[in-house]
């Protein structure tokens, strides 16, 4: 089912938060917290500075705060004021909110100074344009969050960030799942231009992440895989051999970001992982290892069957077909040069389990999701039996 962005996409819109970075509605808790050893690298050869987040609130937004306050920056972040935080719950005791609108109503952020600014929640160019002017005079650096995404349609391979992208969407599309596609890597690229056009290259920092997973990701995209391994027994994977997968964890990104603007590094980085290449059957040989439950790993190489079965990507897995054959295929060295770091994928899984099963989420969302039966985990026995018949 092509639902991993398109419905990612469509929920933001309706919810008007920007993807991908949408999403808290968790309770207080604090799943796989910060290495210590790395938050603490360097803290106190660092200045404190004033940093304000334009969103904060959802899945990226609540990790950076975390990080921020851990290495004694100070925090304020400018939301509509209708979704509060919940993971990192209690941090936010700390941090100052500014409440607005990036539509029509900055007047909270006038005459305010910052030492950074880090835009979350810009989901159109002008509203990106907007808050970047009124705040170039008075703040130092302007960290845009913006998205692979600009890389679409993924007709090539090894994407470097000097790789030319759209900047204006297609007329001829008709395809409803390409029309939003199109419409979100051109917005993203056109917010990313107004970052440095209000800033200058010498004050903006544009940041690339591919799919982010982690706890309190809410759009329910990479679930699966933690839900299925815990359960163990046959488990169906998708793809060829030579299919690859990327994805990082939303921790490293919002820790990432941090130290950039801590280094005033400045530039257009691709925040994606894991550090070397992997194909979907080495990703989920290294997911299983979360979980002491035994997995049968059964693959399924034949893209006709899949779609057959509405079974286009399961995230981080993406049929490398057509638009989206080069779609993990993003080169990540200048995010590595520059400071990038991954946590282990078992790691990650885990806690995204350890959160999915906790209070944090409730029984209802569990529910609509591990008992939805258009799922693939609800299919899967079937889909599996129909494959070996063959």
């Amino acid at each position: 089912m092509k639902k991993s962005r398109r419905e990612f996409i469509k929920y933001g819109l309706k919810t008007g938060v920007a993807a991908p970075f949408l999403f808290s509605g968790l309770s207080s808790c604090n799943f796989g917290s910060e290495d210590k050893k790395q938050e603490a690298l360097s803290t106190a050869e660092k200045k404190p500075l004033k940093i304000l987040i334009l969103g904060g609130t959802s899945f990226l937004g609540p990790h950076q705060v975390s990080y921020a306050l851990n290495r004694g920056h100070s925090v304020s972040i400018f939301t509509r004021g209708k979704t509060k935080p919940s993971i990192h719950k209690d941090l936010f005791d700390k941090v100052e909110q500014l409440v607005g609108d990036r539509k029509n109503n900055l007047k909270a952020l006038e005459n305010r100074k910052w030492d950074a600014v880090i835009d979350n929640s810009g989901r159109d160019a002008e509203w990106t344009k907007s808050s970047a002017e009124l705040l170039k005079e008075n703040c130092g650096l302007y960290l845009y969050t913006s998205s692979t995404g600009v890389y679409y349609p993924y007709l090539k391979s090894d994407y470097k960030e000097d790789a030319k992208v759209l900047l204006k969407e297609p007329q001829d599309i008709t395809d409803e799942y390409e029309k939003i596609e199109y419409w979100y890597g051109v917005m993203k690229a056109n917010s990313e231009l107004e970052t440095i056009k209000q800033f200058g290259k010498d004050r903006s920092i544009i940041v690339r992440p591919t799919y982010m997973i982690g706890p309190a990701d809410k759009s329910n995209r990479f679930i699966h895989w933690p839900i299925k391994l815990n359960r163990g027994g046959e488990v169906l994977v998708p793809g060829k051999a030579n299919d690859m997968v990327q994805y990082i964890d939303v921790r490293d990104v919002a820790q990432w970001m941090i130290r950039l603007i801590e280094d005033k590094n400045v530039g257009t980085f691709n925040a994606v992982g894991p550090k070397e290449q992997q194909n979907m059957y080495d990703f989920v040989e290294e997911a299983k290892s979360a979980f002491t439950a035994k997995s049968s790993l059964v693959v399924v190489d034949n893209y006709e069957f899949l779609k057959s079965q509405n079974i286009s990507d399961i995230v981080p897995w993406i049929m490398p077909i057509n638009n989206n054959s080069g779609s993990a295929k993003i080169n990540n060295q200048k995010g590595i040069a520059n400071g990038l770091t991954f946590t282990a994928l078992r790691k990650t899984v885990k806690d995204t389990h350890n959160w999915w099963t906790s209070d944090a989420v409730s029984q209802e969302q569990r529910d609509k999701v591990e008992l939805n039966p258009e799922s693939v985990l609800a299919r899967e026995k079937s889909i599996l039996e129909q494959w070996k018949s063959r």
